[in-house]
């Protein structure tokens, strides 16, 4: 897998988790852990999509 793929799949699994979040938050009931254990995903992705985007 290049870089640039790799860098692309984790922009899918960020964006895939944006979509979650925004679902549980909107759900009645919502389970803020859940939410923050979400965030804190999209977090790692996004700085490992960051690190890599210099890198390349």
């Amino acid at each position: 897998m290049s870089l640039t793929s790799h860098v692309e799949e984790l922009k899918k699994r960020h964006a895939t988790l944006s979509q979650k979040v925004e679902a549980e938050q909107r759900s009645p009931g919502s389970n803020h852990l859940v939410i923050a254990e979400l965030k804190k995903q999209k977090l790692r992705l996004k700085e490992e999509i960051s690190r890599l985007s210099v890198t390349a």
